[in-house]
């Protein structure tokens, strides 16, 4: 059964759009920066679909996120296959049940300039990243990021608001792989449990990495 594609830490936007009015850019840029110093917590649904460089669909998987700034996170893949990416702050637990093997590597390696770091992280807006273009494309603001890290394994990240609410991500990685998130049932800055960041490897679930 093939795995869920998860670039960077086991996921931009396609060229060619119109430019926009100077009020949408800087609509997109302010909507970014608002979620980015507002949202402290988030817990949503999520559906990822990833193509090829052909437009051709290579994986499609349901899920639920959940964050909690600085640098904690939880995405559970539920269908149609099972998976979770863990941080807890310090370590990055990537739990595979099927193959029973749980990847770890620390934080600092894992994140980087990846999707993660440009929600979860605490510091990381204009530290990792270069804001290059906003616009407006159906009912959401866009605006798009460029890592600075060159070997971030990720070309440009791209996020989609409606009003300070993030709706939509979308990235296109080093190998010309397009990944797109759609969130629902989101809900902005919940109490969440602190338990949700924890991850204690199963019994007998081979253990690899740092």
């Amino acid at each position: 059964m093939p795995k869920v594609y998860i670039p960077n830490i086991k996921a931009l936007i396609l060229a060619g759009m119109l430019a926009m009015p100077l009020l949408a850019q800087a609509d997109g840029i302010a909507s970014l920066k608002k979620f980015y110093k507002e949202t402290r917590t988030m817990r949503a649904d999520f559906y990822q679909v990833v193509t090829d460089k052909k437009g051709q669909k290579i994986q499609e998987v349901y899920g639920q996120m959940q964050l909690q700034r600085p640098n904690q996170f939880r995405w559970d893949y539920h269908k149609p296959f099972e998976q979770q990416i863990i941080s807890d702050g310090t370590s990055v637990w990537l739990y595979d049940p099927e193959l029973a093997q749980v990847t770890v590597r620390e934080l600092s390696k894992a994140l980087g300039a990846s999707p993660a770091a440009l929600l979860a992280g605490e510091d990381s807006l204009e530290k990792n990243f270069k804001l290059v273009t906003a616009y407006r494309k159906g009912n959401l603001e866009w605006v798009s990021t460029n890592p600075k890290d060159a070997d971030s394994g990720f070309n440009k990240i791209s996020l989609g608001f409606k009003g300070e609410y993030l709706q939509e991500m979308d990235m296109i990685d080093s190998f010309g792989h397009q990944t797109k998130i759609v969130f629902s049932n989101l809900v902005h800055n919940p109490s969440l449990a602190p338990k949700a960041f924890l991850f204690k490897p199963p019994k007998g679930v081979d253990v690899v990495g740092e």
